[in-house]
């Protein structure tokens, strides 16, 4: 019987939507810390390939999800890429920063990213092994406008000020680094499928802040390409696309992209993701994640008001962003009993 994640993504309505959460392997589970706390930091977890595979599979072990996501981070690409990656206790990650072509034109080919990449082409080998044999494998990467803001700005920043900038000022240099962030992310979302990932998602957590001929140029483009080559190099490959907080952009996005399916997050309602964007095939979300720390009859009624909004076409359950560290497990469990059992 075909697993119902994949069913979802053929355009199956199901009775009961499939399952999984973003960033369900993470610091709200007690054993997630613990692993961390063996593995000594974030980046040695993400690349000591046995226990990036068991903290993926802690939260399908726990919950019985329908898919596991590989426990990976955005910005190991631009880390195989030549970028100096690091993260900073209680503030997140830091890279060193590209501003100009000849930072560019310094990045490594992108036939060389596997050298660094190959421990998690190893913990998707691991997972294709040990998972349920229900259990969908979903690999991912960063859209490219995401990770360039990353790679500009040398860290996170509310409003992807750098990369606007750099963009505004020099737009050869900006459309150069997203084009080899791009063929880059081809070759790493392929390589997890090598290894045995059977969906892909492309998270563009800031396309938010693209608006006009940006948001085509640098959201719908770059996506459009790394979908159509991966396709054509694994026909039958799902893709998921996440352009978090577009807003009107969501509408037409999939047929834009050729993705098998778009996640929304919940900054639109999931009526209107149901009018707008269910209509040209599967959507993916859009529970609230404060949910998951509040708890309640609260998240009872919001979990009712989603799946009832997307019944009618196909439908993957999802929060709206990822979990957060406060979540308390109890209101995961709540969740997904309150989705299974109506």
């Amino acid at each position: 019987m075909t697993k119902l994640i994949l069913r979802a993504l053929a355009g199956e309505t199901l009775p009961t939507p499939p399952i999984w959460m973003m960033r369900q392997a993470g610091r709200y589970l007690p054993e997630y810390r613990a692993t961390r706390a063996q593995a000594g930091d974030f980046l040695s977890l993400c690349y000591n390939s046995e226990l990036a595979a068991e903290v993926t599979l802690q939260p399908i072990r726990r919950f019985g999800f329908d898919a596991a996501i590989l426990f990976a981070d955005i910005l190991l690409l631009p880390q195989a890429l030549g970028a100096d990656l690091w993260f900073e206790t209680g503030e997140g990650p830091r890279l060193s920063t590209i501003t100009t072509i000849e930072g560019v034109r310094a990045l490594k080919p992108k036939d060389a990213i596997h050298e660094t990449l190959g421990p998690i082409y190893e913990t998707v080998r691991i997972l294709a092994r040990e998972l349920p044999p229900e259990t969908t494998l979903i690999g991912f990467a960063g859209a490219p406008w995401t990770v360039a803001t990353y790679m500009i700005a040398g860290r996170g920043t509310k409003d992807q000020g750098p990369a606007h900038a750099l963009k505004a000022a020099d737009r050869a240099t900006f459309a150069a680094l997203i084009d080899i962030i791009t063929e880059a992310t081809i070759d790493y979302l392929s390589a997890q499928v090598d290894a045995g990932a059977e969906v892909v998602k492309l998270f563009d957590s800031w396309a938010g802040s693209l608006t006009g001929q940006d948001f085509t140029d640098f959201a719908i483009k770059p996506a459009a390409r790394i979908i159509s080559a991966l396709k054509a190099r694994h026909p039958g490959l799902p893709v998921i696309a996440f352009p978090r907080e577009a807003g009107a952009g969501y509408i037409g996005f999939a047929k834009a992209t050729g993705a098998d399916c778009v996640a929304v997050d919940n900054s639109v309602s999931p009526e209107w993701a149901a009018e707008h964007v269910q209509i040209s095939g599967p959507v993916q979300g859009n529970l609230a994640p404060h949910h998951m720390v509040s708890g309640g009859q609260e998240l009872i009624d919001a979990t009712r008001r989603v799946v009832d909004a997307f019944k009618g076409g196909p439908h993957i359950f999802n929060l709206g962003h990822g979990i957060t560290p406060d979540a308390n497990p109890d209101n995961v469990a709540l969740m997904i009993d309150t989705l299974r059992r109506g």
